[in-house]
């Protein structure tokens, strides 16, 4: 049973005529006799009796006209309900650092204009409770590496493939290449915290630090407070690129012995992955806009 069935049902009940009724809903006639011949098929009864002269409602087609009109009228308000602003569509996301958050007022924007009962709501959350949060129900959607979080609840859609680089002052000694290999690298290194970043980074990173003194080893507990040794100087660091990190006072140098980074979206499977997954359309769509 569907609307246009009953929607037909209902306009030949009013008129007593097909001609008038298809006229009323703007289809042909023979379409409007095809889906009052599936209507009574699907509930096993005649709803109209037909004649050369006259049409007219049977005892179960009277029966049943006021219940087809009810569940149109269910079918409108739930319409009206799901595009009323009175009713708001809640989107919680979570970051851990700025450099996510900043990906996100384009996305937002759009979202808003293709719903606007959406109420987003941000969270700058820990990294090691992201996963506890999403699978409880207390955020919707989080960024992360493929395969950072290991969960059968949570589906992962990628946003951008990141090289692992090389970051670095501009005045830093690496700074004039335009690529570098793990070997070439050389001098103090800044660490990001392992829980902070997925676990062959963090492998990689160690691989390098264990050929430098330990006075020549700094650690940041996430990404703004590595870069800000960085940027001081202090030496360089290994991360994957994210597309807004800035390039003023710092070069990107991709190792082109690693493998990139799956860099996306993670959501919970649940009644509004609808809109999680648009969600992640639209931020990939402004992702590619800004890096063609």
């Amino acid at each position: 049973m569907n609307t246009i069935q009953l929607e037909c049902f209902l306009a030949v009940g009013r008129h007593l005529n097909f001609s008038k009724a298809a006229e009323e809903i703007k289809i042909t006639q023979p379409a409007v006799s095809h889906q009052i011949r599936s209507l009574e098929e699907e509930l096993g009864v005649k709803l109209f009796l037909r004649t050369s002269k006259s049409v007219s409602l049977t005892p179960e087609g009277r029966r049943f006209f006021p219940d087809a009109d009810r569940i149109l009228k269910i079918i409108a308000s739930a319409r009206d309900r799901l595009h009323s602003s009175a009713d708001p569509i809640p989107l919680e996301i979570a970051c851990d650092n700025q450099l996510e958050l900043e990906l996100l007022p384009r996305p937002i924007s759009r979202l808003k204009k293709e719903f606007p009962q959406l109420q987003p709501f941000i969270r700058l959350v820990p990294f090691d409770i992201l996963s506890n949060l999403m699978e409880s129900g207390q955020i919707d959607v989080m960024f992360g590496a493929k395969n950072t979080y290991k969960s059968d609840s949570l589906q992962y859609h990628n946003l951008f493939s990141s090289p692992i680089c090389c970051i670095c002052s501009r005045n830093h000694p690496l700074a004039q290449y335009q690529s570098l290999t793990a070997d070439k690298l050389h001098g103090p290194i800044v660490l990001c915290e392992s829980h902070r970043i997925p676990q062959s980074l963090f492998q990689l990173q160690l691989r390098i630090a264990s050929s430098f003194p330990e006075e020549e080893r700094f650690f940041g507990d996430s990404y703004e407070s590595v870069l800000t040794l960085v940027k001081a100087e202090l030496g360089y660091t290994l991360l994957p690129a994210l597309p807004n990190m800035s390039t003023k006072t710092l070069c990107c140098i991709p190792l082109t012995d690693q493998k990139p980074f799956s860099f996306g979206l993670y959501y919970s499977d649940t009644d509004r992955s609808w809109l999680f997954k648009r969600f992640w359309q639209i931020m990939k769509s402004c992702l590619e806009e800004k890096n063609p």
